[in-house]
């Protein structure tokens, strides 16, 4: 596209967050991202210069919008793969591809291709009635993980499913309502963690310290950088097979390997080929931040270092089961007369019970203290009161 800079045009389909933080790191490079935001008020579609309105499943407003920019990327991983290869066909530019997506968007295309392979995961199945589900779990063990193959995250979609009558009520309640299901032996795990990579469409691939991600509810809470007490071998491992999926699935782009640490080393446990809360501790922690990152990716650009600059924890600041009577701009004043320190990302988004509000780095050695000053800033901007006996003065 010609513009008035000379530089390309990014277009990002999604107005969620993740496109709120790219559109930053656009900025700083002097680059162009166009927004597709379904709404006027998604957290993008706030502070981004071009933002469209349409939405994901429309192909249309697709294809009106890939016209308007040079290379097309996401923020999420929802837009119906019909769409992408009609977009392909036509000759627009989408980084991932859709033959990479695919992998993102089932659970069970990504199972079957990652076991094709030979990278380690969790013993699994199509579950297409109860009955295939109570055959698995006699052959593993109850309890088995239930999970929708295409649409799930941060925790819905997946059900622990404990006893053969618990089989025989869930599952055709399931596929009844349309939903694709696979099933999953239930692992063993000392932690989860996640190993952040990225990939360029020339081949160059970066790769960040791996991570231990802090799970309630099945969402992400806590990011620990780089994940404490791993051995350079256990790191090395993580850190190549994600490199190794991200080449053999042609990732351009981002690509989160979430992962299960076990007794014998790493399985994979879910992918996510776009900037992923597992990386946002690379705002303040890393040379290079995942938004920056993949901004190069999927432009071709050369990758960006990935060293750290200071051990991280990050923390989601998510919504309150009430909202509280103080504005959110005093609760960040306050914040910062009790912790100057602590980085902050607010989002923009109205608030509701669980939800993703923004999150807080804070910089130094991984220890209980800093852990918790992490966990007391996220609560404190959600819910306007200190745990622990911290009060506002």
């Amino acid at each position: 596209m010609d513009t008035r800079t000379g530089l390309p045009i990014v277009g990002m389909v999604g107005g969620g967050q993740l496109a709120r933080m790219t559109h930053q790191a656009a900025i700083s490079l002097g680059q162009s991202l166009r927004v597709l935001a379904a709404g006027e008020n998604e957290a993008a579609g706030l502070v981004a210069g071009e933002v469209v309105h349409g939405h994901h499943t429309d192909l249309e407003a697709l294809r009106a919008f890939a016209r308007g920019v040079d290379v097309l990327t996401f923020d999420h991983e929802h837009v119906p793969s019909a769409h992408l290869r009609a977009l392909v066909d036509e000759g627009f530019l989408l980084r991932p591809g859709p033959g990479a997506l695919a992998h993102a968007q089932d659970k069970l295309a990504m199972r079957r291709r990652l076991s094709a392979l030979g990278i380690p995961g969790p013993a699994f199945a199509e579950v297409s009635d109860a009955g295939d589900l109570t055959a698995f779990a006699e052959k593993h063990a109850w309890p088995v993980m239930l999970k929708a193959a295409r649409g799930g995250y941060d925790g819905r979609g997946v059900w622990t499913v404990r006893s053969a009558d618990e089989a025989r009520s869930l599952v055709p309640e399931l596929l009844d309502a349309g939903t694709p299901l696979l099933v999953e032996a239930r692992v063993a795990m000392r932690r989860e963690l996640s190993a952040l990579v990225a990939r360029s469409p020339f081949g160059q691939g970066a790769a960040w310290p791996v991570v231990e991600t802090v799970q309630s509810d099945g969402i992400n809470t806590e990011v620990l950088a780089p994940a404490p007490g791993m051995s350079e071998r256990l790191t090395q491992q993580a850190q190549d097979l994600a490199l190794r999926v991200a080449e053999e699935l042609d990732v351009a782009g981002v690509l989160a390997v979430e992962l299960f640490e076990t007794a014998d080393g790493v399985l994979v446990n879910e992918l996510a080929m776009r900037p992923h809360n597992s990386g946002h501790w690379t705002m303040d922690g890393a040379r290079t931040s995942q938004f920056e990152q993949h901004l190069r990716a999927v432009l071709d650009y050369p990758l960006g270092a990935t060293d750290v600059l200071a051990p991280t924890v990050m923390a989601n600041v998510l919504g309150a089961p009430e909202t509280p009577a103080m504005r959110p701009d005093e609760r960040v004043h306050h914040l910062f007369a009790r912790f100057p320190d602590v980085r902050v990302h607010l989002y923009g988004k109205g608030e509701r019970p669980g939800r993703k509000l923004g999150h807080v780095n804070v910089l130094g050695p991984i220890t209980d203290e800093q852990r918790e000053r992490a966990r007391l800033a996220a609560h404190w901007l959600s819910h306007a009161e200190w745990r622990d006996g911290y009060r506002v003065h």
